[in-house]
C-alpha cells in the first residue's frame, strides 16, 4: 500500500512518502503516545535540532504488517516559524487564523468562559510553544524506540528547551474516558490509497487535506511560500481537553429512570453505542457484533436510513462533526476534517458520580488545509450552534460549551424530547494552530541561512 506517488481519477500526482505519516495515517490500534512541545531559543539550535530530527521522521501509508506502526511528526506554529528565521515574505504568506493563533480567535470557536485562554494549561497560548512532535506507535516498546531517538536529537540541542509533554495511550476497554469507542471514522481521500471507512462516501478531493492539489471548489488552496515550503504540507488544530465524566453521568442519571434508559440517552447524544455501533444501524439497543465489522461500523448514510433524526438525532455529536448526506444548511463535504484522537489519564471508575480530581481527557488532532473553513466553521457552527440543523442556539450535546445552560431535542413520537441545563461536559485545557510541512520542506527549514 506505501507507494511513492498515486493517482486520482482526474490524474493528479499525490506524492505520499513526502507527506508525513502523522498526517494521513490512521492511528494504531491499540496505540501508545506522547505529545512534546519545545521552545527555540536560538534559530541556529532550531536548524540543527531539525536536521537531527529528519532522520526520525517519514512519509507514506502504513505497512501490511500494522503492529510495527510507530512515527514521529514535527510541526510548528506561527511563532515556532519566526524563531526558525524563516523569511517575512514566507511568514506573511500563511493564513490569517494560523498567523494568529488558536488562542486569539477563542471567542470565535466557543473557547469561553472556563475553557477561555486565561484559564488555559501553560504553555498553550502563551507565544512559546515553536515546536510540537507527536509520537504514536502500536504497542509502548515501538514507541520507545522512537521516542529515544528523538529525545537524542532534542537534548544534545543547547537553545531548544522542552517546555510540555503530554503522554497518551489507549485506555484497557478500548474506549474513551466517556466510555465510548472512538477513532471509527476516517475520509476517503482521492488519489491517496487509503480506503476511507465509509464505502458510501464519494471521495473528497485531496486538496482538502494536502496543500498543493485541487479542493472541492476546484481550485488551489492558498499556499504559503515558496513552493517548496508549502507543498504537501497540511495544518493541525492540536486541543486538550478535560472531560468531565463524573458531570456526564449524573447528567444521564438524572434524565432517565433506568440504566437502559441512561444507557439509550448516552448513546442519543453520542450518536453511537459505547461499542461504536451506530444508532443509525442499530437504533434500540447496542450491537457489539456490528461494531466489530470494520466493513458495516461506518457503513451509512443520514438520509437513507434516517432523515428525520428518530435514530439518529440531527444534535448527536457524530452526526454534527460530520454530518455525511444528512439535510443541513450547506455542503458538509466542504468542512470535512482527519480527526486524530487520544486519550490522557486515568478512566473514572465505574458507576462512580463524583468527581475524584483526576485530570482525564482528549489530545485531538485535527487536520486539513482550510483553519477556516474546516476547523473553525465545525467548531463555530456546527459544535456551539444548532442554526445548520433547525436548532438555533443549540450546541452539540457532548462537546458544546454549556455551561449549566444548555438544551438538547432528541426527536421522539409522538412528542420530542427536550433536555435542559446541561453542563459543560468537555473543557478546554489548550490549544495550538501548527503548520505540518512535507518532508522536503522539513529540510528546507532545517537548511535555512542567515
Amino acid at each position: 500500500m506505501n507507494t511513492a506517488n498515486s493517482r486520482s481519477a482526474a490524474g493528479v500526482r499525490i506524492e505520499i512518502d513526502d507527506v508525513q505519516s502523522g498526517a494521513l495515517r490512521p492511528r494504531p490500534v491499540p496505540y501508545e503516545g506522547k505529545f512534546i512541545f519545545l521552545r527555540v531559543d536560538d534559530r541556529h539550535a532550531g536548524r540543527a535540532l531539525l536536521r537531527r530530527l529528519l532522520p526520525v521522521t517519514s512519509g507514506g501509508l502504513p505497512s501490511a504488517d500494522r503492529s510495527q506502526d510507530a512515527w514521529v511528526a514535527v510541526a510548528f506554529t506561527y511563532q515556532g516559524l519566526r524563531a526558525l528565521g524563516v523569511p517575512q515574505e514566507s511568514l506573511d504568506s500563511f493564513p490569517r487564523a494560523f498567523r494568529e493563533g488558536m488562542a486569539a480567535r477563542a471567542e470565535l470557536i466557543g473557547d469561553v468562559g472556563e475553557s477561555a485562554p486565561d484559564h488555559w494549561e501553560a504553555p498553550f497560548g502563551t507565544g512559546d510553544v515553536h515546536i510540537a512532535l507527536s509520537a504514536l506507535a502500536s504497542d509502548a516498546a515501538q514507541l520507545g524506540k522512537k521516542l529515544e531517538q528523538a529525545r537524542v536529537a532534542f537534548e544534545d540541542t543547547s537553545g531548544v528547551q522542552v517546555i510540555w509533554q503530554q503522554e497518551v495511550r489507549q485506555l484497557p476497554t478500548g474506549r474513551t474516558t466517556f466510555g465510548f469507542r472512538d477513532g471509527i471514522s476516517h475520509p476517503n481521500i482521492e488519489g491517496v490509497g487509503l480506503p476511507g471507512s465509509n464505502p458510501q462516501e464519494t471521495p473528497i478531493k485531496a486538496g482538502e487535506f494536502i496543500l498543493g492539489h485541487p479542493d472541492e471548489t476546484g481550485s488551489l488552496p492558498p499556499m504559503p511560500t515558496p513552493d517548496v515550503l508549502g507543498r504537501n504540507g497540511t495544518y493541525a488544530a492540536v486541543r486538550k481537553a478535560h472531560t468531565n465524566v463524573a458531570a456526564w453521568r449524573r447528567f444521564l442519571r438524572a434524565n432517565s429512570s433506568s440504566a437502559e434508559q441512561e444507557a439509550l440517552l448516552a448513546a442519543k447524544m453520542v450518536g453511537r453505542w459505547p461499542s461504536g455501533a451506530p444508532l443509525a444501524l442499530a437504533p434500540e439497543h447496542d450491537d457489539p457484533e456490528l461494531a466489530a465489522d470494520p466493513h458495516r461500523v461506518n457503513n451509512f448514510l443520514y438520509r437513507e436510513h434516517d432523515d428525520r433524526g428518530y435514530r439518529c438525532p440531527a444534535g448527536a455529536h457524530i452526526r454534527r462533526t460530520n454530518p455525511r448526506d444528512s439535510t443541513i444548511i450547506g455542503d458538509a463535504r466542504m468542512h470535512r476534517l482527519i480527526r486524530r484522537g487520544t486519550t490522557y489519564g486515568p478512566p473514572l471508575p465505574e458507576g462512580v458520580l463524583e468527581d475524584d480530581g483526576a485530570e482525564r481527557g482528549l489530545v485531538g488532532v485535527f487536520l486539513g488545509t482550510h483553519l477556516e473553513r474546516q476547523f473553525e466553521f465545525i467548531k463555530a457552527q456546527w459544535i456551539n450552534d444548532g442554526n445548520f440543523i433547525g436548532y438555533p442556539g443549540e450546541k452539540d450535546a457532548v462537546a458544546g460549551h454549556h455551561g449549566g445552560t444548555g438544551t438538547v431535542t432528541i426527536p421522539e413520537k409522538p412528542v420530542r424530547r427536550r433536555l435542559q441545563n446541561l453542563p459543560s461536559f468537555v473543557v478546554t485545557r489548550g490549544g495550538e494552530y501548527c503548520f505540518v510541512p512535507g518532508l522536503r520542506a522539513l529540510r528546507w527549514l532545517a537548511e535555512l541561512e542567515g
